[in-house]
């Protein structure tokens, strides 16, 4: 179990680099300040707090200086041993970006509850637009959702916050929080969030400035830690001047202490009531930083001016970053010494934890504003030098973010673009895209157009993104760009060129490129050899070549070097391996698919979040695996809460597989609405990107299952879109559109038997056969097969019948087949149960046949189960919110989730939120019950 407190945890897994590779995230700002047993305990504040701490919201809202973060921290260790988890997020001006912002979001709630955040990891990278930020969030919410524990979420200094796009995202978050999720913001200004509703539920604890003034009582006992011994009319006369204010009252004890020594040098006796006559108020930012000026920063020596000056340049700062500032030795100890005493005496310089072994600093908000009030009024030259000096120095140490946005700061995009540049390869290697989106942002665009390396990379963030028309776009533009010498950038063009065809389902695109990816330049690197054998893997194997595509990867299995890929990235070798699986399924070899899956899928969790993609592809192959061996139930539970990443982040053939099987598990147990809406989803995904491949398979479930249900006017619509698209791809038989036939026909058949034109439905099973077989199809064989023992019962002839069930059979068996075979047609148990009756059956084949039929009772009784008891006899539910109870009225009507959406003016994810919600609150399990529930109630 993970300790309960985090503050010295290390960052996760997928965050940490090795020596010397690049690191985004400040570490620092994922805990809190360090406890130096100086600060006073605020009993009457913590109370509130700790009566609050079950609340959904938390607001400290005062003027900087005023306690908020101290008091946030000491209610931090108080909550840990109440079993409460706390995430904690310093936040500055350069966070006010969204993508910026969602990374230490998922970094700062990793820190306390690390399964929490890995299926929203992935999302942060996938765009910029707010569906993408919704989609992540609602994916963080449901991790936390399931996090068994209580989870605090501290912000601190939201006020930096102004993005208006950050501030839709935060007030997402505040709205779809689980019940074991607790937000907490502080911020110097009012948060932009609507809390009205919050309000009204008493669902919120809010704080103000006169909240967290000190009490006199408190301004005593903060005085005797600062000073010792303190006459209490002196310390209330400190406590007015200050008028609580936790930065005013400090800044006065350090200028109290300083008149005491100076008395005491002069031999004067301690300091008396005339002394109060040189403070002035200090009660409000402004007046410290005027009071500051006059009584501290005045009475600091000439150098430790100077460093403070020169670091406040910085986030965070540390002995060895200073010296090189003031270009002293590294191993200065004057200046660890001189760091603590600064520290020591409360001089408003903060130690903080970070995951470096260096000991780390930051200034305090107001001393930084006021010290980089200072900073700015020196030359340009000076300003430069600083920067440069600290950009460096950051650089050398790993420290890349911080890097990169001193060197833009210092006029150097140049210096700052190299780095990024250098820095990508090592970025792309661990599976980290998102932190090279991250870095690239941050760069003059002027520089990034200037640089074939950094736009090759953009490209591949847009590909990343699945910003697919953006992408071609950029490729255009691109090539003209790169000199004729540069071979490997033409090739990486090529490979993304292919990347493209792949996400658009276009092995005629990918065929005309062929050449050129076989054509690798000398000295090609991991990522694109490994990249490019992943394409070739894809392309072959729906060329249905399968032997040649599998032994690509055979060729190029992943070697490791110092942990590194040789060839490829750890995601993209395990990709590979997953399209190797998928070879084996399209072939129907399902056992040896499993295996392959369950193998990628172990590995891929045990590389953490950079493997993500290659856990992703390989969960949705895997689902299509557990339904043909008939384990409904365990595709829903797999696929239910993941569809919408799995969509979001795999090829087409991942998400085809995703909805078709998700649709097909929900009909098989008796969920008619919650099929037909997967397959409205599969038909709204695949019409969208123009993957017509993926519609066909949608539309040609339609007809089945119309035909089922006794909808033959409905079942024929649907066909006849089928054949429409399948006149659009007459020529492509030998791409990945040639299964645009084989899908169409199989629906064909399925019309001309269900009209009882078993002559017309014969002769196209007889020739689609023929073409699977050259395909090497062994699955769709064997479903047809037993459809032609189905029309030779219908017809009479049972001996045939029987000699095609067996047929069946025998390749059903050798390729680990259940659910093809039980869904060829209804009468496909009967047709099995006469041939089980045959004693001399092989023995091996009866026990298969025994499987099947007990395969097909089960889904019998699953699909007649009973509907949820009538209303008088369910219990009482928790009441339904308005935009739930409207949500659950439209779908009664039947409508899809994205219908439902656009008459409610939301995202289609607020709407799979609001079912979510809906489903818990009824104690029902989809659609079906949900609309049954309610109907029992009217």
């Amino acid at each position: 179990m993970p300790s309960r407190d985090m503050q010295n945890k290390p960052l996760p897994k997928s965050r940490t680099t090795d020596a010397g590779a690049p690191n985004t995230l400040i570490s620092s700002k994922l805990a809190p300040p360090r406890n130096t047993g100086r600060s006073v305990s605020r009993e009457q504040l913590l109370s509130r707090l700790m009566e609050g701490r079950r609340r959904r919201c938390l607001v400290l809202q005062g003027p900087a200086g005023s306690g908020k973060t101290t008091t946030l921290a000491g209610w931090r260790l108080a909550l840990l041993p109440l079993g409460f988890d706390v995430a904690w997020l310093h936040l500055t001006h350069e966070d006010n970006e969204p993508t910026r912002l969602l990374d230490y979001l998922l970094a700062s709630v990793a820190q306390a509850a690390p399964g929490a955040t890995l299926g929203a990891a992935d999302y942060a990278g996938r765009g910029i637009d707010s569906e993408a930020v919704e989609r992540a969030l609602i994916s963080l919410v449901r991790g936390i959702a399931a996090h068994p524990r209580e989870l605090v979420l501290i912000l601190d200094d939201v006020q930096h916050l102004t993005d208006v796009r950050i501030h839709e995202a935060l007030q997402w978050l505040l709205d779809y929080a689980p019940a074991n999720l607790h937000l907490v913001f502080a911020s110097r200004s009012a948060l932009p969030l609507s809390l009205e509703r919050l309000r009204a539920l008493g669902d919120i604890v809010e704080l103000h400035a006169q909240d967290l003034r000190f009490s006199p009582q408190e301004s005593e006992r903060f005085l005797q830690i600062q000073l010792g011994q303190v006459d209490r009319g002196d310390a209330q006369r400190l406590h007015q001047l200050a008028d609580g204010w936790a930065a005013g009252l400090q800044l006065l004890a350090i200028a109290w202490k300083k008149r005491r020594q100076a008395q005491a040098k002069g031999g004067s006796a301690a300091a008396g009531g005339a002394d109060h006559a040189g403070f002035t108020q200090v009660q409000d930012p402004q007046a410290f930083a005027d009071y500051f000026e006059k009584e501290v920063l005045s009475r600091l020596s000439a150098p430790e001016l100077e460093l403070l000056i020169q670091v406040s340049a910085c986030p965070r700062f540390c002995a060895p970053l200073c010296a090189a500032l003031l270009e002293r030795p590294q191993e200065d100890v004057a200046l660890d010494a001189l760091l603590a005493r600064l520290e020591s005496d409360n001089l408003f310089v903060i130690p903080v934890d970070g995951a470096e072994r260096m000991v780390w600093y930051r200034l305090h908000p107001l001393l930084r504003e006021t010290l980089r009030g200072r900073l700015a009024q020196r030359s340009p030259q000076a300003l430069r030098r600083i920067h440069q000096t600290a950009w460096r120095w950051f650089r050398d140490h790993g420290l890349i973010d911080e890097a990169v946005r001193l060197a833009v700061a210092a006029g150097e995009g140049a210096a700052a673009a190299a780095m990024v540049e250098k820095s990508a390869h090592a970025f792309a290697v661990r599976g980290d895209l998102r932190k090279l989106i991250s870095l690239v942002r941050q760069l003059p665009p002027e520089q990034v157009q200037a640089r074939v390396g950094l736009r090759l990379w953009m490209i591949r963030v847009e590909l990343f993104a699945r910003e697919l028309d953006t992408f071609s776009e950029h490729i255009a533009r691109l090539r003209p760009d790169i000199p004729p010498d540069d071979a490997m950038s033409h090739y990486w063009l090529t490979l993304l060129e292919a990347s493209l065809a792949l996400q658009r389902d276009d092995t005629d695109a990918a065929q005309a490129l062929l050449p050129r990816l076989l054509a690798a330049p000398q000295g090609a690197d991991a990522l694109a050899t490994g990249g490019r054998d992943n394409l070739l893997t894809w392309f072959y194997m729906h060329r249905g070549e399968y032997e040649l595509a599998r032994r690509i990867q055979q060729a190029n299995p992943m070697r490791l070097i110092d942990g590194v890929p040789l060839r490829g990235t750890a995601s993209g070798t395990l990709q590979g391996r997953a399209l190797v699986g998928l070879s084996y399924a399209l072939e129907g070899r399902m056992t040896q698919a499993e295996r392959i899956y369950r193998e990628v899928l172990r590995e891929a969790g045990e590389a953490g979040g950079t493997c993500i993609d290659a856990s992703y592809l390989a969960t949705g192959l895997l689902a299509e695996v557990l339904y043909e061996h008939d384990e409904t139930e365990a595709v829903i539970e797999l696929l239910e809460n993941r569809v919408d990443a799995l969509e979001r982040v795999s090829i087409p053939d991942s998400v085809l597989r995703v909805h078709r099987v998700l649709a097909a598990a929900h009909w098989a147990a008796g969920r008619r609405l919650e099929g037909m809406a997967s397959l409205e989803r599969l038909e709204d995904y695949s019409a969208a990107l123009g993957l017509d491949r993926l519609l066909v398979h949608s539309l040609a479930m339609q007809v089945q299952w119309r035909l089922e249900l006794g909808e033959p006017a409905a079942a024929e619509l649907a066909l006849q879109r089928v054949n429409a698209i399948d006149a659009r791809h007459e020529n492509a038989q030998h791409s990945a559109q040639g299964e645009i036939a084989v899908v169409a026909e199989r629906a064909r058949i399925l019309w001309a038997m269900a009209r009882g034109d078993l002559d017309d439905a014969d002769r196209r099973i007889v020739r689609l056969t023929a073409i699977l077989e050259q395909r090497g199809r062994q699955r769709l064989i064997a479903q047809l097969t037993l459809m032609q023992a189905a029309i030779a019962m219908r017809r009479g002839r049972l001996e045939t019948a029987r000699d095609c069930t067996l047929t069946a059979l025998r390749r059903g068996h050798r390729l680990g087949l259940v659910r093809s075979l039980l869904q060829a047609d209804p009468q496909v148990p009967q047709l099995i149960a006469d041939v089980a009756s045959d004693p001399d059956l092989d023995p091996v084949l009866a026990f298969y046949a025994q499987r099947l039929l007990e395969a097909a009772r089960a889904a019998a009784r699953s699909a007649a189960s009973p509907a949820p008891p009538a209303a008088e006899q369910q219990p009482a539910v928790e009441p339904l919110s308005e935009r739930e109870r409207d949500v659950l009225l439209l779908l009664m009507q039947a409508m899809p989730n994205k219908k439902i959406a656009l008459a409610l003016g939301v995202s289609i994810d607020t709407v799979k939120w609001h079912l979510k919600n809906i489903y818990g609150k009824l104690g029902v399990t989809g659609r079906d019950e949900a609309v049954a529930w309610m109907r029992g109630r009217s």
